[in-house]
């Protein structure tokens, strides 16, 4: 119940509501005042809602980590990449349109370990993890068709290796290769996490002590920037078969043949190509 309801000199933009509990001695505004009041009352709504659509004043963008997006970008010239991404990383390119590289990573992979690598790390761990896994499916679409599959044996199917389209070759693998194939990768990422606990924060993303950081059966051994550029190559591999590995298996799904079979048609001349010859006679 409104007991009183005033209105401020005209400068200011706001009204003083004045709420009482009881009603027994209400007071009634004579009716100049209450014309008055109705108006000033009307011009502060409207003057809330203009104030509601004016435009905001323009901030920098910024994210969760408050990471502002200032860096150029080489991948994407016409826009700009986050502050994380500062070149320091082998690779990279300033690609990052969607922010991935400003987010609290290290806090989900290893929320219990304050010893861990930085967020930009992690994903680096991801991705050179991926392209690996891309590189060898790669090679595995091609070999088949190229240099032919493993002989079948009597428990697991004589013609169960045999078929050189991956797709076909993935739904009809026995039970056995598919168990060989999971053991490995849970034995390859346990040791994989292991290095990544023991090493913290100064890991060097994706190493997984093979080559000069471990076993080194090649007698590799790089300076310092010889081996950055070895990370560059990899990096730039792993995303070119990531790329790869998905264009082969969505063809592999629309055509149902192998990649050789569908590279060597695409090599190979028509007929009325091969007839006209490689120059049409002139005039034609």
């Amino acid at each position: 119940i409104f007991r009183t309801l005033q209105y401020l000199p005209p400068h200011q933009t706001w009204n003083l509501l004045y709420i009482h509990r009881s009603c027994s001695n209400c007071y009634t505004f004579p009716k100049k005042n209450r014309r008055t009041t109705m108006k000033l009352a009307i011009a502060t709504t409207l003057l809330s809602t203009a104030a509601a659509f004016a435009p905001s004043a323009t901030t920098k963008a910024s994210t969760a980590l408050n990471v502002g997006f200032d860096n150029p970008s080489e991948a994407l010239p016409f826009a700009t990449a986050p502050d994380t991404l500062d070149g320091s990383l082998p690779g990279d390119a300033g690609f990052d349109p969607v922010g991935f590289s400003t987010a609290g990573w290290a806090k989900i992979f290893a929320s219990d370990s304050g010893d861990t690598m930085t967020d930009l790390q992690w994903l680096r761990e991801a991705e050179i993890t991926h392209g690996r896994i891309a590189q060898l499916a790669a090679v595995g679409f091609i070999w088949p068709a190229v240099f032919g599959t493993f002989p079948g044996n009597e428990w697991s199917g004589v013609d169960a290796y045999s078929y050189v389209n991956p797709v076909e070759a993935l739904q009809n693998a026995p039970g056995p290769a598919f168990t060989q194939i999971l053991l490995a990768a849970i034995f390859i990422e346990f040791k994989r996490v292991q290095i990544i606990k023991e090493e913290g924060s100064s890991r060097i993303p994706g190493d997984i002590k093979l080559g000069q950081t471990g076993w080194n059966p090649f007698g590799l051994s790089y300076t310092e920037e010889e081996y950055f550029e070895k990370q560059v190559q990899e990096i730039k591999h792993c995303r070119l078969a990531m790329l790869g590995a998905t264009g082969l298996w969505l063809q592999a799904n629309i055509s149902g043949t192998d990649i050789a079979s569908q590279l060597g048609a695409a090599l190979t001349s028509p007929d009325y190509y091969t007839k006209a010859g490689y120059f049409l006679p002139e005039g034609i």
